[in-house]
């Protein structure tokens, strides 16, 4: 599920983008390039790229973000702000240091990992797990139990698993409560649940998503404190620890580490690495049965 509603911008800037006119278009008032451009020339001339190119009136807010930043294969990476009526999306776009050329997408270098850095980025320590703690395939879900897809996730991985004992879960929560009211209070109550035992979350994780249904915005602090206490949670311990705010600061560190990942959906799961967005099976299995395969020889 979306966590921002703005199709339009979403769609635009997923798109890769044609290459800017090296001398300013008739009409436009776009800035000539130069052999480099200064940073904050860029940065108007960027905006004037976009707004014509995709008919953004004055109705569409949009914030460039830092250009003297971060570069790859001598490119700026530019984060990009759209608002429209008080919905915003963000994208990251890349910018050719002479001001001619931008576009969307990823740019890989071809000599180290390409998922090292993934992996690296992802602080599982602390957070639910089964499995072998050696695995040779680790996957990596951001969920939200108020998620419908996160639901059918879940049930694929209750099946999967069972075929692929020698692999690791790793559940981080990424409640997206813009849309889901009761998302970050079963985030703690998670939490709360893996205070007791490992046991005791899995446990509860798997009833409040087959409950998904039954729980409301109303009823959620009462009903979460039921499946956990019938999860095998001491009734006052839970009650104690879901009122105490520490107790949201794991769930916080996911949503931050999520953010750094770039993500903007659940479920997003990566399999060493590799990213999957929604319930998809057929490429989970791909991915698993892959790493589990013996190391191809180049």
């Amino acid at each position: 599920m979306k966590m921002r509603a703005l199709v339009l911008v979403v769609a635009v800037l997923m798109l890769t983008c044609v290459a800017g006119s090296q001398q300013s278009a008739p009409g436009t008032n776009a800035p000539s390039v130069s052999p480099q451009t200064a940073p904050a020339d860029l940065a108007k001339r960027l905006e004037v790229f976009l707004r014509k190119l995709y008919a953004w009136g004055p109705e569409f807010q949009i914030k460039i973000g830092s250009i003297g930043g971060a570069t790859k294969a001598d490119l700026y990476e530019v984060p990009v702000e759209v608002t429209l009526n008080g919905q915003s999306d963000t994208a990251t776009i890349f910018v050719s240091k002479d001001g001619r050329y931008v576009f969307r997408g990823d740019v890989q270098d071809l000599s180290p990992d390409p998922l090292a850095s993934v992996r690296q980025q992802m602080q599982l320590e602390g957070y639910a797990s089964k499995g072998p703690a050696a695995a040779k395939v680790v996957l990596v879900e951001f969920g939200d139990f108020e998620c419908p897809s996160c639901r059918q996730l879940d049930a694929i991985l209750r099946e999967v698993l069972v075929k692929y004992p020698q692999v690791r879960l790793v559940f981080k929560d990424f409640p997206l409560e813009q849309i889901h009211p009761w998302a970050m209070t079963a985030a703690i109550a998670g939490q709360c649940a893996l205070q007791k035992s490992p046991e005791v979350f899995w446990s509860f994780h798997d009833a409040v998503y087959d409950g998904q249904d039954l729980i409301t915005p109303d009823n959620a602090y009462a009903k979460l404190t039921e499946l956990a206490t019938k999860a095998g949670a001491d009734p006052s311990a839970f009650r104690t620890c879901m009122t105490d705010p520490s107790s949201k600061v794991m769930v916080e560190k996911s949503v931050e580490e999520g953010k750094t990942l770039k993500l903007n959906s659940t479920p997003t799961t990566f399999v060493n690495g590799r990213q999957i967005i929604g319930p998809d099976p057929t490429a989970l299995q791909q991915y698993i049965e892959y790493d589990l395969a013996p190391t191809p020889t180049p």
